[in-house]
């Protein structure tokens, strides 16, 4: 490579990343304690268990219906929008609820229900709670869909920075080997030496971790374009139908999805009105049972008045890469040893932004006492 190439790869690098350092430190101490949320719930004494139970009692299972008349029963007035089975705690499930189908969901409540026995158990931490301030920041820093663009913005200017940082490191490789560090040096040489070294063992995981990030900030935007394409097109026939007067049962619903995708289980419930279904429907959301497919979903419309099926299709393309990068960003599929590589990976993370940060002011500091000594 010659002088030119390298001096533009390097202010390539220097440059993409002054631009995203600061924010990509925001992402990595707000998700480090994400990797853990569960534990963080535990520690913090927001996690709401399944209680103890006789043997004849733990092997019952509640009708969908009962879970329903159960959460409403918390919140009068209310009516349902979702019901949510996460993968991780399948027996307790999450109903959300708010005065109109279509409430915003900042203005929802949400009632975590004993899938055995329908009994309420409460409700999961709520906006000021430490979890929910350091998600908020990690998805979109209060700003909204503005601010999940900005930060998919960063993610890419980070990508950028890995990938020049690689070319920039190249010669240097090739000189004196990969990974080495020259202790005896001065201190600003240690540590551009630990900087290239642990930048190359975070390679791998710095591109997955930052390309999954910057594809879920375009979540709301893939999930209108769905909307507005595949979802419309299913609902068309119901186009000026009027509204229901009553529905049909959960069960029942959830009952023909799993007819529709028999190799799927129930992730969650979209009710009438809301923003996944229509006036006229359910949306039920199948997903795979496999580690890597637990976030895959397939809809399933089924008409509210009369509990048959309207129809059912493959998401699309872009919805499919939405939700198969998703597991490789949180890193949720491999158990607690999974979360630790993670953890490990993202602290490491934060040394290489960290260590450039320090690299370039520490030139930038010699540059000016020069330019004042001269």
């Amino acid at each position: 490579m010659s002088q030119r190439s390298l001096r533009v790869w390097s202010i390539v690098h220097r440059w993409t990343s002054l631009v995203c350092t600061a924010f990509m430190l925001l992402l990595c101490l707000t998700g480090l304690p994400l990797v853990f949320g569960h534990e963080l719930d535990v520690l913090l004494g927001d996690a709401i268990e399944a209680p103890e139970l006789s043997a004849s009692q733990a092997n019952a299972r509640a009708t969908y219906d009962a879970i329903l008349r159960s959460a409403l029963t918390q919140h009068p007035g209310h009516v349902p929008q979702y019901m949510i089975w996460e993968p991780d705690e399948p027996m307790l499930p999450l109903v959300v609820s708010a005065p109109r189908a279509d409430t915003p969901p900042d203005d929802t409540l949400t009632t975590v229900i004993d899938g055995r026995t329908a009994q309420a158990l409460g409700a999961p931490p709520g906006k000021g709670s430490l979890k929910f301030v350091l998600l908020k920041l990690h998805v979109d820093m209060f700003a909204g869909l503005a601010g999940k663009l900005f930060l998919g913005a960063m993610g890419v200017a980070f990508l950028a920075a890995v990938v020049s940082g690689v070319v920039v490191y190249l010669p240097f490789w090739r000189k004196v080997g990969l990974g080495r560090v020259r202790l005896k040096k001065k201190r600003r040489a240690v540590w551009l030496d630990w900087h290239n070294a642990i930048g190359m063992l975070t390679l791998v995981w710095a591109v997955i971790v930052g390309g999954t990030g910057s594809i879920n900030t375009l979540a709301d935007l893939m999930l209108e374009a769905w909307r507005n394409d595949q979802l419309a097109q299913m609902l068309a026939p119901y186009q000026g139908k009027p509204p229901i007067t009553a529905s049909a049962s959960v069960d029942d619903a959830v009952k023909i999805a799993r007819e529709v995708a028999p190799d799927m289980i129930p992730s969650f419930v979209a009710f009438p009105g809301t923003r996944f279904s229509s006036p006229h429907h359910y949306t039920v959301f199948m997903r795979g049972d496999g580690i890597l497919t637990t976030r895959m979903l397939r809809p399933v419309l089924v008409d509210a008045s009369t509990g048959k099926l309207t129809d059912s299709r493959e998401l699309p393309w872009y919805l499919t890469l939405l939700l198969g990068s998703q597991p490789l960003h949180f890193g949720d599929f491999g158990g607690m040893p999974l979360k630790i590589f993670w953890a490990a990976f993202d602290v490491l993370t934060i040394v290489v932004l960290g260590s450039g940060l320090y690299l370039w002011l520490t030139r930038h500091n010699s540059r000016r006492k020069r330019a004042a000594s001269s």
